[in-house]
């Protein structure tokens, strides 16, 4: 019974802490990087090949988006709460249905998962912020 009423209350204050987190993100939104179209075609092309496995109002995933954004990078995002073929995707492919995930392909069809918000921020500002 103690279970049941944690998980209610959990789920209550998500419920209301949800929306008020995604609002405040769409009100201070930041400005995105501004690069030529040339260069911004080339940041395009890398980031093809990165999705970001996501639950909308998870604060973390918020954060990550919000550099993203920063960055202006066009990176894929997939909900792996409410598309349940992302989430088996995440759980196969990555192991555990932890967000914020960035699956990142290389060349030769390999995935990287990346787990942790501030180790996914390090590499997206390690390879697209410019220097």
């Amino acid at each position: 019974m103690m279970k049941l009423l944690i998980r209610y209350f959990f789920k209550t204050v998500h419920a209301v802490v949800g929306p008020v987190l995604l609002a405040l993100d769409w009100l201070t939104s930041p400005r995105g990087l501004e690069r030529s179209p040339d260069h911004q075609q080339l940041i395009d092309e890398q980031t093809r090949n990165i999705v970001m496995y996501q639950f909308l109002s998870c604060p973390f995933c918020i954060k990550t988006r919000r550099e993203i954004r920063r960055l202006a990078l066009n990176i894929e995002t997939r909900d792996a709460l409410r598309h349940a073929p992302s989430r088996q995707q995440l759980l196969e492919g990555g192991g555990q249905v932890k967000v914020p995930c960035l699956r990142i392909t290389d060349a030769e069809g390999r995935h990287e998962w990346m787990y942790e918000s501030s180790d996914i921020i390090r590499y997206l500002r390690e390879h697209f912020l410019p220097r």
